[in-house]
């Protein structure tokens, strides 16, 4: 038996200055052209263009301070105990928490995990169950909790509420079942079925186009999925490994803190952007002789993440707006309209008819077919090629050894998005195709 406690204390200190740098963000909010704080009729709009036009770059503005600070304060205490009986074993565990930090909070938190070995079939059959404890991020945690109820950062941030609401920890129910089996000595499979339900779910948004990410949080998730692997061992120098997994990421409604809009969900329920119904990584590795080269090769296929704000065609027949894009937005989601493709320059017109949008990097939902639950916008799916062929010890020596490995990353040069306009990281490609070579000398 085994028992404990940890103890974590982070004096977190945050000192931002914020401006805005974009000359139509102020008309943006109030609806007037030209980034003026005056209406059609020569009268002065009231907040918030009023308050934010201090701190407009573009107008001779300054930057606005912020300055927050906290200790966030963490104690664990935790028991825990393995016992085998037979083809059984069983992992009993107790642990509870007490964070401090904006919020206080304690949860008490079971785990059990039981496994059962049939040896007459080399069969491994598992379940677990465990209490998490969730707490915040600690990166501009004070920023989250407090900045919506500040008339100059509400705004800036995109908030959905002007009330200040510190984050609070949430708490997960997770459960595990899975299976082991060995066939032989030629292959071995292990899988399990995961799913996760959590009161007060995180995730994050982004500061306009900048990198700086805040914290949401969500009434609750749902996290359902599974995930597998399949093995062969070394076989006369050739050897197979298959990695799969699938995940569905639903966050529920309304939104409780944290700086950031929220998303537009009808129905309650939107899923984020690390959803992805399937994806697989196979790796083959052949080496014909103990002391002779060796080949690799790898295969990456995804079915696609969850995309952020991808425009679509709300009615079937209707046509899609596009308004809200930049062109250059619009060239990184490939989007086309009648066979034309944009540019980061010179984007599609404002109204594309729904027969004719395309687009080759993202799945875009059939007119009047979207929905953010069931049925949202996806990156394209795309599979993905390495191979390597490399010596471990090119001149056969005992002492001294010289290895060569030589690279390609995506092979074919795949033109594909990993994910677009995402909450969390915003726009990128996968790798281009890279060869790289690498020599070493081992003593």
């Amino acid at each position: 038996m085994k028992v404990g406690a940890t103890y974590q204390q982070t004096f977190l200190t945050e000192n931002d200055h914020i401006g805005i740098v974009d000359p139509t963000f102020l008309g943006s909010l109030t609806g007037v052209s030209g980034n003026s704080c005056v209406d059609s009729n020569g009268d002065p709009i009231a907040a918030p263009c009023t308050t934010l036009a201090p701190f407009d770059l573009t107008r001779g503005g300054t930057l606005f301070p912020f300055y927050g600070h906290t200790d966030v304060k963490e104690l664990a205490l935790y028991a825990q105990d393995t016992i085998s009986k037979g083809n059984w074993s069983f992992n009993l565990g107790l642990r509870g928490d007490f964070y401090n930090g904006l919020t206080t909070h304690r949860e008490a938190e079971p785990r059990l995990g039981i496994a059962y070995n049939i040896k007459q079939s080399n069969t491994v059959l598992r379940a677990s169950y465990a209490r998490v404890l969730e707490t915040p991020f600690n990166e501009n945690l004070v920023l989250s909790s407090l900045g919506c109820g500040n008339p100059v950062l509400n705004p800036m941030l995109g908030c959905a509420s002007t009330g200040i609401n510190p984050l609070s920890p949430g708490w997960r129910n997770e459960f595990h079942a899975g299976i082991q089996q060995a066939f032989g000595k030629y292959l071995v499979f292990s899988g399990e079925y995961i799913w996760k339900y959590t009161h007060n779910g995180y995730d994050f948004s982004v500061l306009g186009s900048t990198p700086i990410t805040f914290l949401i949080e969500w009434q609750s998730s749902k996290i359902p999925g599974f995930a597998g692997r399949v093995s062969v061992p070394n076989l006369h120098g050739f050897s197979a490994l298959m990695v799969f997994s699938s995940v569905a990421a639903r966050f529920f409604l309304p939104q409780l803190g944290g700086a950031g809009a929220t998303p537009s969900a009808p129905g309650g329920v939107f899923r984020i952007d690390h959803d992805e119904k399937f994806n697989q990584t196979t790796h083959l590795q052949y080496q014909p002789w103990k002391r002779g080269p060796w080949l690799g090769f790898n295969w990456r296929y995804d079915s696609g993440l969850v995309a952020g704000s991808v425009p679509f065609a709300d009615v079937a027949g209707g046509s899609v707006d596009l308004t809200g894009f930049t062109p250059d937005q619009q060239f990184q989601a490939g989007l086309a309209c009648n066979g034309v493709r944009a540019t980061p320059t010179v984007g599609l017109p404002g109204s594309c008819p729904a027969t004719q949008f395309t687009s080759n990097l993202v799945q875009i939902p059939t007119a009047g077919t979207e929905n953010d639950d069931h049925n949202p916008p996806r990156i394209a799916s795309r599979n993905l090629f390495d191979i390597a062929v490399g010596h471990d010890n090119l001149f056969h020596g005992d002492r001294y050894k010289v290895s060569l490995q030589l690279t390609a990353i995506n092979l074919t040069n795949s033109y594909s998005l990993y994910n677009f306009l995402s909450t969390f990281s915003g726009t990128h490609y996968v790798t281009p195709r890279a060869l790289t070579a690498q020599i070493g000398f081992n003593f």
